[in-house]
C-alpha cells in the first residue's frame, strides 16, 4: 500500500472517529518502538487507533503480528509518559480497518474493532 493511500486511510478514520463523538489528541506519534496512527479521548477512554487501509479485511487483520502489537504497546506507554494527566484514565487499544468498495478508489467501507488486543 502507498503511503498516499495509509494517509487517506487515517484521514477517513480519524473523520470517522470525532463523528462519533472522540476528541482526536495526537496523530502520527512516535515514541518507544513504534508509531501510533490516532490517539483520541472518548469520555474517560484513551484510545490508540491502529489504522489498517487494505483491500481485504483479512489482509489488515493479518497485518497485527504480535511483534505490531508489542511496538503499539510501547508508543503508548512513551506517549502516556509524556501526558501524565491522561495516564490516569482507561487505555485500550482499537483497530480501524479502512477498505475501498468494490472497484472504487475511495474508501467506502470502515469497521472499527475497539479493544482489539491487549
Amino acid at each position: 500500500m502507498s503511503t498516499q493511500k495509509g494517509r487517506a486511510g487515517e484521514e477517513k478514520a480519524a473523520l470517522f472517529l470525532q463523528r462519533q463523538g472522540y476528541d482526536i489528541l495526537a496523530r502520527n506519534v512516535r515514541g518507544g518502538r513504534g508509531e501510533l496512527d490516532i490517539v483520541a479521548k472518548k469520555d474517560d477512554i484513551i484510545a490508540f487507533v491502529e489504522v489498517k487501509a487494505h483491500q481485504q479485511r483479512t489482509s489488515s487483520l493479518q497485518a497485527m503480528t504480535p511483534d505490531k502489537c508489542a511496538r503499539l504497546r510501547s508508543a503508548a506507554m512513551a506517549w502516556l509518559m509524556k501526558n501524565p494527566k491522561q495516564s490516569m484514565l482507561l487505555c485500550r487499544f482499537d483497530l480501524i480497518m479502512v477498505s475501498p468498495s468494490r472497484g472504487l478508489k475511495i474508501w467506502a467501507s470502515i469497521e472499527h474493532i475497539q479493544d482489539a488486543f491487549r
